[in-house]
């Protein structure tokens, strides 16, 4: 994601003119075009799942390669829908994440192994991102590329520090040794009723997390740089402003989510 955004901002190639296309996304309008980072998420998660849960999970590969082709496409063919991008930002948006799968596919079990066992984990993919986000391209007017960008890196540092949490204090839900790959549970009422609680107080949990981190951050950042309760809006955007704040809130849903939230389906006997 951050690849994809940042190249939307070093070639600056515009959207699709509307006319001719109808535009029904307008939010993201201000963003440049090239490539599609819809596309590129959408292929990435799907493959990517799709190559991890080989060695993980018993089903047939040919099923979850069709599953995989059809999400990915579904999304992708969302964007020329919606008027968002042309035919040329999805395919180059695709590639790309083809690519970085291709360059990383050897490496994905030596980095899982450092995010959950190696002490230098946590101030890394804290530090990293962080970084990457304060050091966004600037544009001349705003968009909410940096925004988005600074969001999917917080939720990634996150989650990977909540990963490591877990591991050191012995609470990774990993099979005995040998016994994978597992065989898919069967899908039963029970079974998707557990699931739909689980969705309803994942989302409460990380929904009120965000709101009180968000709002104290902003309160906080208000105060240090002196911001009047009228400029408040236009000094959210400020980078200085912006990015700490959208890091901190978004890495704090990230622990929550790794950490507190499966603590919490356990409590409640929905896991």
């Amino acid at each position: 994601m951050y690849v994809g955004q940042v190249l939307k901002d070093l070639l600056k190639l515009p959207r699709p003119l509307s006319p001719p296309v109808v535009k029904l996304e307008m939010r993201v309008d201000a963003e440049y075009g090239l490539p599609s980072t819809h596309a590129m998420a959408a292929t990435a998660i799907a493959f990517t799942l799709l190559l991890s849960a080989t060695s993980r999970i018993q089903f047939q590969f040919e099923v979850g390669l069709m599953v995989a082709v059809v999400l990915s496409s579904l999304v992708c063919l969302s964007r020329l829908y919606t008027g968002m991008h042309s035919l040329l930002d999805v395919l180059c948006g695709v590639w790309l994440s083809a690519g970085l799968m291709l360059l990383t596919y050897p490496y994905w079990e030596a980095f899982d192994r450092f995010q959950l066992t190696s002490p230098l984990s946590p101030p890394v993919l804290v530090a990293l991102p962080l970084f990457l986000s304060y050091n966004y391209p600037q544009l001349d007017h705003y968009s909410p590329t940096r925004a988005d960008t600074t969001t999917i890196l917080g939720v990634a540092a996150g989650c990977s520090v909540g990963y490591w949490t877990n591991a050191q204090l012995g609470v990774t839900f990993e099979p005995p040794h040998g016994a994978l790959p597992v065989a898919l549970p069967p899908l039963t009422a029970g079974a998707l009723a557990a699931g739909l609680a689980r969705y309803l107080v994942g989302a409460a949990v990380l929904l009120a997390t965000r709101w009180a981190v968000r709002a104290a951050s902003l309160r906080a950042l208000f105060a240090w740089y002196s911001v009047e309760p009228g400029d408040a809006p236009s000094a959210a955007r400020r980078r200085e402003i912006e990015v700490p704040s959208k890091f901190l809130t978004y890495s704090v849903v990230g622990l929550v989510n790794a950490v507190l939230v499966n603590r919490l389906f356990l409590l409640l006997g929905i896991l």
